[in-house]
């Protein structure tokens, strides 16, 4: 469950072998985790009247253009959705791919603080997501680095 040592060996992200893992299973199981969230995430995106952009992001929709926030954000719904499968297949397919996929969620919540200090967005609150961003991409670096360290030794 948990790694041997905790000396990190960064060619596990991208291994020669993608079907094995023998990484700590703690990391799989984290990552299959946060990816239900997403999953689930991207459907109220995607299916919610409002897309979550009022309801959940604070975002005033009622305002000139308020439908093409609705209609992006079911966009971005759609996306996430699409990653979130993408990475599921490869995490039940392709075990050995678990550190690329640790490395794809720990750098997504970077990209998106980026995203959001380039182009903030006005809300009348405080979303979920933007509370747990820092957080989200922390543990995901924490579940990278668990992900390269090995359980066993390589044969």
């Amino acid at each position: 469950m948990l790694p041997r040592t905790l000396r990190p060996d960064l060619r596990r992200i991208l291994p020669n072998d993608p079907r094995t893992y023998d990484g700590p299973l703690l990391a799989v199981w984290l990552l299959g985790a946060y990816l239900l969230v997403i999953v689930a995430r991207s459907l109220v995106h995607l299916f919610a009247p409002d897309g979550g952009a009022s309801s959940i992001a604070t975002i005033d929709i009622n305002v000139e253009g308020g439908a093409n926030i609705v209609a992006i954000f079911g966009q971005w719904g759609a996306i996430q959705l699409l990653l979130a499968l993408v990475l599921v297949t490869l995490l039940v397919r392709y075990r050995g791919l678990t550190p690329f996929i640790a490395l794809v969620l720990a750098v997504e919540p970077l990209l998106r603080m980026l995203a959001g200090s380039l182009k903030p967005v006005e809300t009348l609150g405080t979303a979920p997501g933007a509370a747990l961003n820092e957080y989200m991409g922390f543990i995901m670096v924490i579940v990278l680095w668990l992900s390269i360290c090995p359980v066993r030794s390589r044969a």
